[in-house]
């Protein structure tokens, strides 16, 4: 039975490998603020459903999809809700380096039944937001994720959480992420401006429509300024 609010994990750091999140350290920062807009913008987008699951995810790595899922975790757990970072890319990690914490268990293990859930999630530095790393790197991510052990996963979190964010695989890599997208109340795609091929973009948003996923909208990551501190930019997808 998971218990939550009971357990407190042992923080494992890592001194040169943690990701410093400007929501944490620069809250009062012009960033931080297009996080919290972002924030309200998703939930205006979706004042009449429910939205307590949101994929995160970009049409290749290297576009932010992590730093922000990460980000946006955190200003909702500011917000005062409970939060649950969840990171679903089981072949590139990251998330356990951003807190500082061990991947030793973690999502793939609770969903090959080698470990509970309240085992697998560990409390972080910031208040209200807790993290399930992805654990080791299983043989066989796509079948994890789609597997019946997801969905009653996602049930059991979803009665202990307010909002789970899922750190989720780019897109046009691995089928990953097309098979969680099905789970979900939504998904936000993430556009890296500086390096993102347009078409590899499009392509993302067509697969995420022929999987019946609910796009939130897309955030326009290291996009250039105008006429203000915009580094971070949400579109709400029609």
């Amino acid at each position: 039975m998971f218990k939550f609010g009971k357990k407190k994990s042992k923080h494992i750091q890592y001194d040169k490998t943690g990701r410093d999140l400007i929501t944490v350290h620069k809250p009062k920062s012009p960033i931080s603020e297009q996080y919290r807009t972002i924030r309200t913008n998703l939930e205006f987008t979706a004042v009449d459903d429910e939205l307590q699951t949101v994929a995160i995810t970009s049409s290749s790595s290297g576009e932010g999809k992590s730093t922000t899922a990460s980000n946006l975790a955190v200003v909702y757990a500011q917000q005062g809700k409970r939060v649950l970072l969840m990171d679903c890319d089981m072949r590139r990690p990251t998330a356990h380096f951003t807190f500082r914490l061990s991947n030793g268990i973690g999502l793939s293990t609770v969903l090959a039944k080698k470990t509970t859930l309240d085992k697998a999630i560990h409390s972080t530095q910031v208040e209200n937001l807790e993290l399930m790393a992805a654990g080791p790197i299983p043989p066989n991510p796509s079948e994890l994720l789609s597997s019946k052990m997801m969905d009653r996963t996602l049930n059991e979190l979803k009665e202990h959480y307010d909002v789970i964010i899922l750190d989720a695989p780019p897109m046009m890599q691995v089928a990953d992420t097309r098979l969680l997208a099905r789970k979900v109340d939504g998904v936000v795609l993430v556009v890296g401006c500086d390096k993102s091929d347009r078409q590899m973009v499009v392509k993302a948003k067509e697969q995420l429509v022929l999987a019946d996923a609910h796009i939130l909208g897309v955030v326009l990551n290291k996009r250039e300024p105008q006429g203000s501190d915009d580094y971070y930019y949400y579109y709400a997808y029609e």
